[in-house]
């Protein structure tokens, strides 16, 4: 364990080294899906913009039960890897890949056999139905695939393999944007071709992992289980389910988090339909993906640490875990900064690619942005907050900050606030529930923090 990348003295230099290809995979993975609807927006038209979002919901549930198996089980694998079994993580990994394989698949059915019970649930209205029916049945398609490269790209970091996670996300995309592209364009596919491009984009990365780890270059796990006596093979799933389970519960935080995102951009959805239309739904769709995009920064630095918080709550190296809890508050301090000036002075900028400067979509976002950006002051501490506690195996801490901050706190602003103010309600929507999680992340990671000595 000596040689393990984890086991060292962390500083701030060599802590943001390590996480830095997360950061920039996390950061490219919102660049990417940016430029995705920024195509939609432009060479389709707003409405398939709009409804992007409406179907989003069943993107969220995917990502979620892949952040859920993915950030759940990179803790217990962290963990058993510091306490030096190996063996053990190496197996309980291969269960984890056939769990999001099993689960993929079911989705992928469930999804083409409701197909339309799905869309008018959601809220599509009459125009916008046909764009959203012709982008979920392609991309249901992949579904398997896109739980894979979530699962893929957090243990290829705890792998000590980041720098790979970050050369496939950016393979990833880039091959979205060229295919977006050539779909769009040449071939004229329409809303279709931007979510096959999507689906690519998830598959490669799904692809080259599964590779990775089936092969001799999978240097801490592989999938195929050569045990003393027998011959290679998938380990036996009754020996294995508990592991699935522990890492639902312990990642049940992150589905709690998709999921808590998918009823707030369904709320978002019906509420600005119900106040300005399908343009108010393309304005709320700018806004949310351009949240994405700025969250990036904290989400990739959370997961890009994980292991790293797992691996010394392993071996219970109290110091080194207090040393990078500090400079994880520096660095949060610094990015909440950051993040919130450049969407202070770039919301113009960021509402100009998805629409004309003269429209009725860009003047919506443009106003929602002046409001909208407050909430990246708080944000950053509260995606640290959740996923420190997931990486700690403390999943119930970790899903009731996620549960009040999505489900209890965004969910009911959304709820009251535009009956109160109308559409700046709206936009004031998620300042209010991040500053007031904000001070209850704060108390959690400060008592953590003095309870280590």
């Amino acid at each position: 364990m000596s040689e393990n990348v984890l086991d060292q003295e962390w500083n701030v230099s060599s802590l943001l080294k390590f996480a830095f290809p997360t950061i920039v995979m996390m950061i490219f993975m919102g660049l990417y899906t940016m430029v995705d609807t920024i195509f939609v927006a432009r060479l389709v038209n707003t409405d398939a913009l709009s409804a992007i979002n409406i179907v989003c919901p069943v993107i969220n549930l995917t990502v979620g039960l892949g952040t859920m198996l993915a950030a759940g089980g990179n803790a217990i694998v962290s963990r058993k890897m510091g306490e030096g079994a190996e063996q053990e993580a190496r197996e309980d990994f291969t269960m984890l890949v056939a769990a999001g394989v099993a689960m993929g698949m079911a989705l992928l059915a469930a999804g083409l056999f409701w197909m339309e019970e799905i869309i008018i649930f959601l809220g599509a209205s009459g125009r916008l139905f046909p764009y959203c029916r012709d982008y979920l049945t392609v991309l249901v398609l992949f579904i398997p695939a896109n739980i894979l490269q979530t699962l893929f790209a957090n243990f290829l970091v705890t792998a000590g393999r980041p720098g790979l996670g970050l050369g496939l996300s950016v393979l990833a995309g880039v091959a979205n944007i060229i295919f977006d592209y050539l779909f769009l364009v040449p071939l004229g596919m329409g809303i279709r071709g931007a979510a096959l491009g999507t689906g690519i984009g998830y598959l490669i990365p799904a692809a080259a992992g599964m590779v990775f780890f089936m092969g001799k270059r999978g240097t801490l796990f592989f999938v195929p289980l050569r045990r003393e006596g027998k011959a290679p093979g998938w380990v036996q799933a009754s020996g294995r389910m508990k592991v699935v389970t522990e890492s639902c519960i312990n990642g049940s935080s992150e589905m709690v988090s998709q999921l808590a995102t998918a009823l707030t951009t369904y709320l978002f959805n019906i509420t600005m339909m119900g106040l300005v239309g399908e343009d108010g739904v393309a304005a709320i769709t700018i806004m949310i993906y351009s949240q994405f995009l700025l969250n990036t920064l904290f989400l990739g630095y959370s997961m890009g640490i994980a292991p790293v918080i797992g691996f010394h709550y392993g071996n219970k190296n109290h110091a080194r875990q207090r040393r990078v809890l500090r400079i994880s508050a520096g660095f949060l301090a610094v990015a909440s900064l950051a993040v919130f000036g450049f969407s202070r002075t770039g919301g113009e900028y960021i509402a100009g690619m998805f629409a004309q400067k003269a429209s009725e979509v860009y003047k919506l976002a443009v106003h929602g942005f002046g409001i909208f950006s407050f909430g990246f002051l708080f944000c950053g501490w509260n995606i640290f907050a959740s996923g420190m506690f997931t990486a700690l195996s403390n999943g119930k801490i970790s899903a009731a900050i996620s549960f009040l901050r999505t489900f209890g706190l965004l969910a009911g602003s959304i709820l009251l606030l535009p009956r109160v103010w109308g559409i700046v309600g709206v936009w004031l929507a998620v300042p209010a529930a991040e500053g007031v999680m904000f001070v209850v992340s704060a108390g959690c990671l400060g008592f953590f923090y003095s309870s280590i000595r």
